[in-house]
């Protein structure tokens, strides 16, 4: 067959005798010129103009200028394209009806696609590179374009062709398009007046462009790239290289930012209190504020919506119009051909052709793809702005948060974290799923009129079977809630416990008490697992309803139809309808979620509501005496300029030039300076009465007031009085000006007046470093930060820090103890740069030596040389002679005040009691001083920093699994690791749930897919057969779909009951391996590292791998079987998959690794956010007196940027992996159509081959995320299994427990022959060849420095540690020899910190019941602790806190004595065991050892050397070895003795 332009069949083809517009072909030849013109002139420009800038392009994008109406054009674009196929399809199918070749039918049409593909690309690089002036060449282009087409609907007018042809009406619609993009470019002209004018307009990017730091750049790429989210590539292809950190994401554009949607929620807020202001009983509508501020984006979203979900009914309405064409071609083979002259197709013709419809679903597919991806993505990035928005609102009200609110238990702290943590995010979730509420019900009622047009009546059974079954998914729901709700409070329980297992595991293990706590575990995790349970019950309710429903509810419809019609039911019927069943089902489903979010969500809006409208603090504007209006302006709008009231006061150095004359001469001139005067002031806490009445006083600039009184009489109310934190009912507080001598251009330089340096009673501390702490956003100054540190006694103890003053603390960091933490705070008070300074109580936590250091340092010299203006308050009157200026108070009024003397002089009374009380101080302090508490806390640091290996474990805990890839650590070995899934881990995670299980779930799993695969084959057989046996077929579809309902239930049953057991195995394996781990593992881990293993990593175990397992395997599956039917139909589609199927391949494994990054960040930059705001809270009147509220609103805003933009990248992914996978389910379903149409053999399996390619689509990306899910919480499994991998303590001897005698060591005699002990084979022996030999009822000393091996003797007693030469006989058995637990029973240790644990007395002296109350009554008595104990309500049942906080530090040492009486053991060991008490506590501690303990072996290591010095053997160590071994009195003998210079030292 010759091609011809025109075709060669037919004469009058090439005739122009009407007139050259009237011949056809020379119409379609004309079209040709303007299209073949653009090409002509855009491709020397694109390829040589482009070609050295395109590489620029995509470095800087701060070129990425819209020209006006980009949008618009875009669309037009891509509509046009569009037009253009349907153009080409439609020359293409005439042509097919023609004798000859027909090549003017659609060759334009073909030029035309290219053209507009071309014109689209060349715009897209004249924007990027912003030069407009080439947009002349398109402007040509649309005014030729427009031009022929209406040349070509003219003639078609003039000819008659009716209006119902095809080419008419795409002729029409291709000349309004031209039109409209020929206006779209005179708009260019017009408003960027870039040619025809004299002075062209300058424009610059948008400001986030100029800002290399914005990497998000959704909002500013072009419409393509936004609806591919192709500007993600290069940040999902570089975590490949590199992990993607918090540097690679970058910050937030301006619109999203926090404070942005902060301003406009706020103001769309106040607007509502506005409307409500005059209903008193009304509150303002937290809902109304959110839709006038995020309305918009809402409806954007909503509408995408609709569009995907209305376009998402073509699938069904193209597969039934496939199924019965394919019939009917099958059917009848004779075409007709058609007469050339009138080649014109009407739309119903061409809608008929099957390769159209294919095609036709294709772009259908893309579409509803592309449109429903903008909306998930719109909604997210609503909800995040929301979120931001509120955090930033619920912030800004603690900041003004009445502080009796707090301290009445109106708002607890747990509420606040609720709500930052909990009731945003609820309304987070609920705006995501918010335009499902509206697009639900259409789609629903879309679905049944479609079903009841294909099947009639019987489409209705079918839907009310999936309506009534609903319900039953909303109630499931419900119970999953509660079920959760239920395992988190037993959870919270267990890890109680099981923390202080891990707190008091030292004492656990030398008591060999460990079973009975971790069986005391094992019962709390039992009821944890049974409510777990009900949990996986319902679970696998609800994937089995998923699953079950449409089963159901097709087997309904379709037996329903084979017994009430007369016609068998038919191909295109039966997919068209099974695909619309799988549409209906999901909105169902998603409704019962919905509806339970929309209930949460407005419980958490009531709860918002309460919050905001909630008592605010008094409005201080007084303060700041003439300052207050510039700070009220400001404080209008915090957030916009920060800047304006960010105090960042001047270095010290320059103020004391300025401030130094000016003093001198003020202080002959105002005798009677004020710095703060209180008149006739009555103040309460918010209850309404006074807390503190008729309250007279003035405090004197520059000098110290000290404010004396009993224990709550109101001291620390009278601070917090005076900075505005208590309500005032009447009076006021008055705070003098600046100095009035300074001229006004020093005034602004002298020290902040209004800002007050405060230190509460309460130490509170930031999670920040130590120096950060102190320095508390005030410049740095190295000299002022030394003379703060030193004046407080901090250096010894940042010395023994990790990392110095740059070591975390607080919250998360490291834990210092009540002394530490309180010099901090005051250490943070003297460094401020203020006029005034509040301390309140700061001596209470220290001991005397640092009390008078800091007085005489910090306070006497620091702050009296600096002349600020201090208030103390503090019990240590001997403290008195040094204040200028006092202020006794009592039962909440003012005693008395002014100088010593005054009170001496008038109000002698209360100077003697004074006297009295300062010489009782004065006495106690010379017991004070041998108990030197700070030397203690230091102590304990060391202990607790005394594993320096943590640091490294600390840093990173997951160094450990790499260690064997490190030898070859280059780039190519952590890439490979990084795109790796753990299989390994995974496999032991499936085989921790048992063999026998994983088969059952792996069977069941197979078996399932495989039935439903049959239930389709056979309607596929069923419904192609022309004379079919309806009753036989019937039943076997109705026994396969029973069997696919039953099996569906197994196997929901199997995964979660695998992991279930897995779930528990784990756990249990967990806890005992670190129970029965050596004790150095527990010095050397970190604790908070342990207790994740057991609360963060079980939970994930526990609740979220078994669905996240059940849903991978669930659309591996279904995608598998779907792609083996449509191969099995049409072999041919096999060779289509290949492509495919590596494409996937790619895009999963690009996308898991830059998942798993995001997945992080998003999880460890909630936690800082979190922190800030329960920190805020605590320290709400520090933050306030200190007028840093500005400072700490901008961080807020910055952590919570930092997750807001963490989590929008995260969603960002998540969308650009669901459009790729997408596009590949389209092109699979076109591959699937084109090949089942050419090769099908019958239209059954035409039918069941679409449906299968359908389904892939939707379940494609669920693979890969799933799959991604899996890999990030398969790390919680590895990290539990790098615990069971440790070596565990030798629990058994070579002796039988029943060797050995019953009442061993009766006598007490201990021999320690040749002794080398060390704590790890690793590591170098701590005692060297010790010998000694104690003789039964001995009471023996041991004295030596820090670290000369006195505990690790100790310790070898109970064989803590591994002694590796030599040995300790203990009654003629070498201890080696015996079972630990038996020797650890049968001794007795006192440690040197008390630990009790939560339960009973009875229990903390007995756990294991074994003694009688009689027993139990002596011990007390013995430890001096029986009378208070029977004070007790319950006696010996009283309940010990945690931690045994009830309780003194003393007493609990004493209980820990009795606790060693009850066991009667032969000896005894106390480890320092009066280091941490007072005198009078260590002088029973004493007696009871000298007259209770009198028949036993006592070997007492001893803190301070005076306790031994009644002994009757001293044993003096140093590094390892004996120096000393005699009693105390021949040593002290030897003047030049050891033991001799330490008690001369002691003493």
């Amino acid at each position: 067959m010759r091609l011809a332009f025109c075709g060669n069949d037919n004469a009058s083809a090439y005739n122009i005798s009407a007139g050259v517009l009237r011949n056809v072909c020379f119409v379609d030849a004309l079209n040709l010129v303007p299209h073949v013109f653009l090409l002509f002139i855009t491709f020397p420009i694109l390829f040589i103009g482009w070609g050295s800038q395109s590489s620029k392009v995509q470095i800087h994008h701060n070129t990425w200028l819209h020209f006006p109406g980009h949008n618009l054009r875009w669309i037009l674009t891509f509509t046009l394209l569009f037009v253009h196929v349907c153009e080409i399809a439609e020359g293409i199918v005439s042509d097919t009806q023609m004798k000859s070749r027909h090549l003017h039918l659609f060759l334009p049409a073909i030029m035309g696609f290219v053209a507009a593909t071309v014109s689209i690309v060349y715009y897209h690089n004249i924007e990027t590179s912003n030069f407009p002036k080439l947009l002349l060449a398109l402007f040509l282009y649309w005014i030729m374009a427009f031009v022929t087409k209406t040349i070509k609907l003219v003639r078609y007018c003039q000819d008659g062709v009716p209006f119902s042809q095809l080419r008419f009406c795409i002729t029409g619609i291709m000349v309004i398009l031209y039109g409209l993009l020929m206006a779209v470019e005179i708009n260019v002209i017009r408003v960027r007046r870039y040619v025809f004018f004299m002075n062209p307009q300058k424009v610059k990017p948008p400001e986030d462009l100029q800002d290399l730091g914005v990497r998000f750049l959704q909002p500013f790429v072009n419409l393509l790239s936004k609806a591919t989210y192709w500007w993600m590539n290069t940040l999902i292809i570089s975590a490949h290289k590199k992990p993607v950190d918090l540097k690679a994401i970058g910050k937030l554009p301006i619109a999203m930012r926090a404070l942005t949607n902060y301003v406009c929620l706020k103001e769309a807020y106040e607007e509502q209190k506005k409307k409500v202001a005059d209903q008193p009983n009304r509150s303002p509508s937290i809902w109304l504020a959110m839709y006038s501020a995020f309305g918009r984006p809402i409806l954007l979203s909503s509408t995408f919506r609709y569009l995907a979900d209305l376009l998402g009914f073509a699938g069904p309405l193209c597969i039934s119009g496939i199924v019965q064409g394919f019939q009917n071609t099958t059917n009848n083979t004779n075409t007709t051909e058609k007469d050339p002259s009138n080649s014109y197709l009407s739309s119903e013709e061409f809608l008929r052709n099957v390769y159209v419809l294919a095609v036709l679903l294709f772009l259908a597919l893309i579409l509803q793809r592309t449109f429903l991806q903008a909306s998930y993505y719109v909604t997210t990035e609503t909800g995040i702005n929301l979120r931001g928005a509120l955090l930033a609102m619920i912030y800004n009200k603690i900041l003004r948060l009445s502080t009796s609110n707090l301290s009445m238990g109106e708002m607890t702290l747990g509420q606040i974290n609720n709500l930052v943590a909990i009731e945003t995010n609820q309304l987070m979730w609920f705006l995501f799923l918010c335009p499902n509420l509206w697009a639900m019900p259409v789609q629903i009622i879309m679905g049944v009129i479609l079903l009841y047009n294909l099947l009639g009546v019987s489409a209705l059974v079918g839907a009310a079977v999936i309506v009534l079954l609903a319900p039953i998914q909303y109630f499931i729901a419900t119970k999953l809630a509660e079920a959760q709700k239920s395992t988190l409070d037993y959870s919270t329980e267990r890890l109680k416990k099981t923390n202080e297992i891990l707190k008091g595991i030292k004492l656990l293990k030398l008591y060999a008490w460990e079973h009975i706590f971790c069986t005391s575990v094992e019962e709390t995790r039992m009821k944890e697992l049974t409510s777990l349970k009900t949990f996986a019950l319902h679970t696998s309710l609800s994937i089995f309803m998923n699953a079950a429903i449409p089963i159901a509810a097709v087997l309904a419809t379709f037996v329903t139809y084979a017994y009430t019609n007369d016609k068998p039911l038919q191909p295109a019927q039966a997919f068209a309808s099974l695909s619309l069943f799988h549409i209906l089902v999901t909105p169902l489903f998603l409704l019962s979620t919905v509806v339970r979010f929309a209930v949460k969500a407005i419980i958490s809006v009531q709860k918002l509501n309460e919050f905001l409208l909630s008592d605010e603090i008094g409005d201080d504007s007084w303060r700041g005496g003439d300052s207050s209006v510039a700070y009220e302006s400001c404080k209008k709008h915090t957030g916009l300029h920060t800047k304006a009231i960010n105090r960042r006061q001047p270095l010290r150095y320059q103020l004391e030039s300025y401030e130094q004359p000016t003093r001198k001469q003020t202080r002959p001139v105002e005798i009677d300076d004020i710095a703060i005067k209180v008149t006739n002031g009555y103040f309460s806490w918010g209850s309404g009465l006074a807390t503190l009445s008729n309250i007279n006083i003035r405090i004197p600039t520059g000098q110290m007031t000290m404010i004396v009184g009993q224990v709550g009489c109101g001291k620390s109310s009278l601070l917090l009085a005076i900075l505005g934190e208590m309500q005032t009912l009447e009076g006021k507080v008055h705070w003098s000006n600046v100095n009035e001598t300074e001229s006004s251009f020093e005034a602004p330089r002298s020290r902040n007046r209004y800002s007050v340096a405060y230190a509460a009673q309460k130490p509170w501390l930031l999670n920040a470093t130590v120096e950060e702490n102190i320095i508390f956003g005030s410049p740095f100054n190295k000299q002022r930060y030394k003379a703060v540190t030193d004046a407080c006694s901090l250096q010894p103890d940042i010395d023994l820090l990790p990392f110095g003053d740059q070591t975390e603390i607080g919250e998360r960091g490291i834990n210092l103890s009540g002394g530490q933490r309180q010099r901090i705070c005051v250490a943070r008070a003297l460094y401020q740069n203020t006029n005034i300074v509040f301390l309140d109580d700061p001596f209470s936590a220290l001991d005397i030596h640092l009390s008078d250091h800091l007085m005489q340092e910090g306070i006497l010299k620091f702050l009296q040389e600096d002349k600020r203006t201090l208030v103390l308050v503090t019990h240590k009157l001997q403290y008195l002679p040094h204040a200028d200026w006092i202020i006794a108070m009592k039962d909440g009024m003012v005693l008395r005040e002014g100088t010593l003397k005054d009170i001496q002089n008038k109000d002698i009374e209360l100077y003697e009691h004074w006297k009295t009380l300062m010489n009782r101080q004065d006495q106690e302090l010379e017991k004070d001083m041998e108990a030197d508490q700070t030397t203690l806390e230091r102590k304990t640091l060391r202990r607790a920093m005394y594993p320096r290996e943590s640091k490294s474990q600390l840093e990173d805990e997951d160094e450990e699994e790499e260690e064997e890839e490190d030898e070859d650590d280059n780039m190519s070995t952590v890439l490979r690791l990084r795109t790796k899934m753990p299989w390994k881990t995974c496999w032991r995670y499936l085989t921790s749930g048992g063999f026998f299980l994983l088969f059952l779930m792996i069977f069941s799993k197979l078996l399932k897919h495989s039935v439903i695969v049959a239930i389709d084959y056979w309607l596929a057989t069923w419904t192609s057969m022309d004379n079919a046996n309806e009753t036989y077929h019937v039943a076997v579809f109705s026994i396969l779909s029973g069997a696919g309902i039953v099996l569906c239930l197994i196997t929901s049953l199997t995964v979660e009951w695998m992991g279930l057991t897995a779930a528990k195995n784990l756990h249990h394996n967990l806890l005992n391996k670190i129970i029965l781990g050596p004790i150095r593992f527990f010095d050397m881990t970190p604790l908070g590292l342990i207790l994740n293993r057991f609360s963060a990593d079980t939970n994930i175990i526990d609740q979220h791998i078994p669905p996240t397992l059940e849903s991978l395997t669930r659309s591996t599956l279904l995608c598998l079987s779907a792609i083996g039917m449509i191969s099995y139909a049409t072999p041919w589609f096999l060779v289509a998959l290949v492509p495919l199927g590596i494409a996937f391949y790619f895009i999963q494994k690009y996308f898991r690794v830059a998942s798993k990054d995001l997945q992080e960040l998003d999880d460890s930059t909630q936690l800082p956010l979190l922190c800030h705001f329960s920190e805020t809270a605590e320290g709400l009147t520090t933050i306030r007196a200190f007028r840093h509220e500005a400072r700490f609103k901008q961080r807020m805003l910055e952590l919570t940027d930092t997750n807001n933009i963490a989590y929008l990248f995260l969603s960002a992914a998540n969308r650009w992996l669901e459009v790729r996978t997408d596009y590949l389910g389209a092109c699979i379903v076109l591959t699937a159509a084109v090949t089942s149409i050419t090769e099908g053999p019958n239209s059954g399996f035409v039918g069941l081959g679409l449906l299968y390619a359908l389904t892939i689509t939707n379940y494609l990306n669920w693979v890969v995320r799933n799959l991604a899910d899996l890999e990030v919480q398969m790390g919680a499994v590895k990290k539990v299994h790098s615990f069971l991998n440790m070596e565990s303590e030798n629990y058994d001897g070579y002796l039988d427990p029943s060797q050995v005698p019953k009442d061993w060591p009766q006598e007490g005699e201990i021999k320690i022959e040749n002794l080398c002990v060390r704590y790890e084979n690793n590591l170098k022996p701590v005692l060297k060849h010790v010998k000694a030999y104690i003789k039964p009822g001995q009471k023996v000393g041991i004295c030596g420095r820090t670290g000369s091996g006195k505990s690790s003797l100790s310790l070898a007693f109970f064989r803590m540690v591994d002694i590796f030469d030599g040995r300790i006989v203990i009654d003629g058995i070498d201890i080696s020899k015996l079972p630990l637990h038996t020797l650890r029973s049968r001794l007795s240790i006192i440690l040197q910190d008390p630990i009790l644990f939560s339960g009973s007395i009875r229990f903390n002296l007995d756990p294991e019941c074994k003694c009688t109350d009689d027993r139990l009554w002596e011990a007390l008595e013995i430890a001096q602790l029986k009378n208070m104990v029977k004070s007790l309500p319950g006696g010996l049942d009283a309940m010990v806190t945690e931690g045994g906080e009830n309780f003194s530090v003393g007493q609990r040492q004493l209980f820990c004595l009795a606790r060693a009486f009850v066991r009667k053991s032969s000896i005894l060991i106390m480890d320092e065991a009066t280091a941490s008490i007072d005198m009078a506590t260590e002088n029973i501690l004493q007696k009871v050892v000298m007259t209770a303990f009198a028949d036993r072996t006592v070997v007492t290591i001893a803190h301070r050397v005076h306790t031994i010095l009644t002994a009757d053997l001293v044993i003096v160590m140093k590094r390892g070895n004996i120096l000393e071994y005699d009693t105390p009195e021949n040593l002290l003998s030897q003047e030049d003795g050891i033991f001799a210079s330490f008690v001369r030292a002691d003493m």
